[in-house]
């Protein structure tokens, strides 16, 4: 097992696109006057430091992450070997695909050898680029072969100094975005300060690398900035295609880098559908949106080989099912407040048959089932049955995939993060149930403004979605811890901003009746500073003294195993064990595999099935036969499985296993009552099975 030792020393408003906003200074035929010249060079000095503070705040998280990288492994110091197996799990997969690229004898060898590869999965050759999103791989080797560095920088440095720079690219993003938001880089700076104090529970990229989330996660912040920018009002024509575009580059290199993409963009589409079905966005905007997630998606799928799993996305069955209830239903948007209610219900029923019965088409005619493990786990997780399937209860006995531990909030209420964040999520919800029933009944806000203009709750489009988005991601993370890191970040952007903004403190105070332009004035940038303070005073220490602990990396055991294989076993071995060890196997040793951890694939999760029969009650005989049918030379065995501690009963590997074949689990505890016992077991199976492949 890898374990970390002590280093020895010496080693919005309104839904129509042409109203404008709440702001004063807009004359009536919708332009803003310009700024007198001295608010002119104020604004560019703002921008200026706000820049500057921005980049900087990037790059010093980027030298952050790899100095607690440095320091919890002596990455610099340790060997190539051990480098290689502290990227753990998955993470060695992707990694072997990037030191192919560089071993091979040309990028067009290197090419061919993942468009035929026959090493990752024994007795069958599988198109990599298809089934992996390894382009972020296949593109920094082509760059570090090209480039002149060779000399001066090792492949490893250059592939971990990328990951580490692109979370200079995702902090300045959530940075923007606050900005953008809230009119004042101070919220950005909150934002950016919020993301490094919480470094546990917004990013884990300095001990899980090569992780796609890491890849991906930056991008994904890109495109958000784009949008919050995008739902600004009075935009020129060229402003708003160049911020098309960037939306449009942004998502797609979302999508290109994590296979999770579209389940994300999902419920990013669905924070748009609400967000326009409450006239709450303007549908113009809107529609490009849809069309650039399907169009990014449909790119992506031509540069996976038409990967079948992607064009049966629920996401592009969903957005075109949106597109065509809209076609349908024309005046959705006009009546009263029971006739709008009433096309409201039936455009959401209609969007929702027609978004099954188009998945449902495209996976008959594909015959997909690649994704069909995850809405098992899906159905199993949220009580509609339970379940003995083998893929479903893997993920559902793995603490990643689990509900948020409540350990979570106590972390976040500690910066002060969850509080803030509970409060202006508090206050900009009960403002958008507000600004959604005035506009489901029709209300006039420009005959509204001239009886109640002191009173008028508004929400501006760019804060209406970023409330809907944190609020669906929120509901993920709660669900499943893994994908906490979506929350988490936008989080920090949403708490910021509400802390900063001029509208969230103006509609608190008419609340309290003690609203005055100046007092709002002095709210808005005094608590954010009070709230930098606090976080400098307490934290600082502690992030010195996490910079200042120094340890290494220590494994002896994997070591010791990746050396005897290297040194004992023919390049052409066939290696079977656990997803987790394997991807280590081939990183390091580069031979051949029965099963992997990518588990995005049928005849994968079926395979991984049948070879972890070693561990479950079988004959010597049918285990033989089944690993023999893989081309297996090599079974590894872990006692890490055998005598399995880190699960309880019923979520030990071979619990599962036996479950599944419908045997009685091992030790004191109830079974269910049509199980049985297995006939053909002992304990002596496992070395039964070693003799075997001794005696072959």
């Amino acid at each position: 097992m890898t374990t970390i030792r002590q280093r020895r020393v010496g080693k919005g408003t309104e839904a129509a696109e042409d109203q404008p906003s709440e702001e004063t200074n807009v004359k009536p035929d919708g332009k803003i006057p310009p700024d007198p010249p001295g608010g002119k060079l104020w604004n560019i000095l703002s921008v200026t430091v706000g820049g500057v503070v921005g980049i900087s705040l990037g790059l010093l998280t980027s030298v952050y992450v790899a100095t607690l990288h440095e320091n919890d492994l002596w990455f610099s110091n340790i060997k190539e070997v051990e480098r290689e197996i502290s990227f753990r799990t998955e993470c060695g997969l992707y990694y072997s695909y990037y030191k192919q690229m560089i071993q091979a004898a040309s990028i067009q060898q290197g090419l061919h050898g993942l468009v035929y590869d026959n090493k990752t999965e024994s007795v069958r050759t599988i198109n990599i680029l298809e089934r992996m999103n390894v382009y972020q791989e296949v593109f920094l080797s082509i760059l570090y072969r090209i480039l002149p560095i060779q000399q001066y920088l090792e492949p490893v440095y250059f592939y971990i100094y990328t990951l580490f720079g692109l979370q200079a690219v995702y902090v300045i993003a959530l940075y923007i975005t606050s900005w953008l938001l809230s009119g004042t880089w101070l919220s950005g700076l909150l934002a950016a300060c919020w993301y490094i104090t919480n470094r546990v529970d917004t990013t884990r990229v300095e001990f899980t690398i090569p992780l796609r989330e890491n890849w991906a996660l930056p991008f994904f912040a890109v495109q958000i900035a784009a949008i919050t920018y995008l739902l600004r009002t009075h935009l020129q024509p060229a402003q708003q295609r160049l911020t098309l575009m960037a939306v449009f580059i942004a998502t797609f290199l979302f999508s290109l880098t994590w296979q999770f993409n579209q389940f994300m963009m999902l419920i990013q589409a669905l924070a748009l559908f609400i967000l326009d079905c409450l006239d709450m966005l303007p549908t113009a905007k809107v529609t490009w949106l849809y069309i650039i997630q399907i169009s990014g998606l449909l790119l992506v799928c031509f540069l996976q080989f038409f990967n079948s799993m992607i064009l049966g996305s629920l996401l592009i069955s969903f957005n075109v099912s949106v597109l065509i209830a809209r076609t349908i239903q024309k005046n959705l948007k006009k009546g009263g407040l029971l006739n709008r209610l009433g096309k409201l219900i039936l455009h959401v029923l209609l969007v929702l048959c027609l978004t099954i019965l188009i998945n449902k088409f495209i996976k008959k005619i594909l015959n997909l089932e690649s994704d069909e493990h995850i809405f098992k786990f899906l159905k199993a997780k949220f009580g509609f049955g339970a379940t003995r399937d083998f893929d479903a209860n893997l993920y559902l006995c793995e603490e990643a995939f689990g509900l948020l531990p409540l350990n979570t909030f106590s972390r976040l209420s500690s910066t002060l993060l969850f509080y803030i964040y509970g409060f202006v999520l508090f206050l900009l919800t009960v403002a958008a149930v507000i600004v959604a029933f005035r506009n489901l009944s029709g209300s006039n806000q420009a005959q509204l403004k001239g009886k109640m203009e002191e009173y008028t709750v508004t929400l501006r489009p760019d804060a209406a979605y970023s409330l809907v988005h944190t609020v669906l991601f929120g509901c993920l993370a709660l669900s499943t811890m893994r994908m906490k890191y979506l929350w988490t970040s936008h989080m920090c952007v949403f708490a910021s901003f509400g802390l900063c903004s001029a509208e969230v403190w103006k509609l608190l105070l008419k609340c309290l009746h003690l609203y005055t332009p100046q007092r709002t004035q002095v709210i808005k940038y005094s608590i954010p500073i009070i709230t930098l303070l606090y976080i400098s005073f307490k934290f600082w220490p502690g992030i010195m003294d996490e910079l200042s602990e120094l340890r290494e990396f220590y494994d002896p055991d994997t070591v010791e195993l990746m050396n005897w294989i290297k040194s004992n076993t023919p390049s052409t071995a066939v290696f079977a064990g656990s997803m987790q060890l394997l991807a280590g196997v081939k990183l390091c040793t580069g031979r051949t595999l029965t099963n992997h951890p990518h588990y995005e694939d049928k005849n994968l999760r079926e395979r991984t099935k049948q070879i972890y029969q070693i561990y479950a009650k079988r004959s010597p005989g049918d285990v033989h036969g089944i690993l023999r049918s893989f081309g297996t030379d090599y079974v590894i065995l872990e006692d890490s499985i055998c005598y399995e501690r880190r699960h309880s009963r019923g979520c030990r590997l071979r619990d599962l296993l036996d479950v599944a074949n419908g045997h009685i689990m091992d030790g004191l505890g109830e079974n269910e009552p049509d199980l049985k016992p297995s006939v053909q077991f002992n304990f002596d199976n496992i070395i039964d099975v070693a003799k075997i492949f001794i005696n072959s």
